[in-house]
């Protein structure tokens, strides 16, 4: 089954100051951007690399109406794109960062990664060395996660050791 990924802002945009943004191509079969999220992506300066990501891979940006059941769930206007995407159009898993957006999707059972998980599969193809070091460059663009989770997360799935 392909992957087909809606991605919310914050993981092009945390994956960009990284330099890893390749992994969301490399990772995905199909890749859409609603147009609340590309816009606020745009809304960084010129030389932002989120956003020269965002216009040099030529994403696929859609725009379509919110699914009334996320709008109820008051989130930001890109993650109600992201997941209105994702429950109108089954078989697409949400890149998405939000706690509460988090939930919804979960709610609504749809498919959902954030972007630890990003860099974890990454880690899990190949695509890079380890996955302790990107996880703690996140960190030092203060992603905010507990720890605990990314410990157990890699002893879970790579077998990393986070220090």
């Amino acid at each position: 089954m392909p992957e087909r990924w809606v991605v919310n802002a914050s993981p092009i945009i945390l994956l960009s100051k990284i330099e890893y943004h390749h992994l969301l191509i490399r990772l995905s079969d199909q890749i859409v951007v609603p147009e609340a999220v590309a816009e606020e992506i745009r809304n960084g300066s010129a030389g932002d690399p989120a956003r020269r990501f965002l216009d040099s891979r030529g994403f696929h940006v859609v725009a379509e109406p919110p699914e009334p059941d996320i709008l109820a769930w008051d989130l930001g206007a890109g993650e109600t794109a992201v997941l209105s995407h994702a429950r109108t159009n089954p078989g697409w898993r949400v890149v998405i960062d939000v706690g509460m957006a988090r939930r919804c999707a979960r709610s609504f059972s749809i498919p959902v990664i954030g972007t630890p998980g990003v860099i974890i599969r990454a880690r899990r193809a190949g695509l890079i060395e380890a996955a302790v070091p990107v996880l703690k460059a996140l960190l030092a663009y203060d992603y905010r996660i507990d720890e605990e989770v990314i410990r157990l997360a890699l002893q879970n799935t790579v077998g990393e050791i986070w220090d």
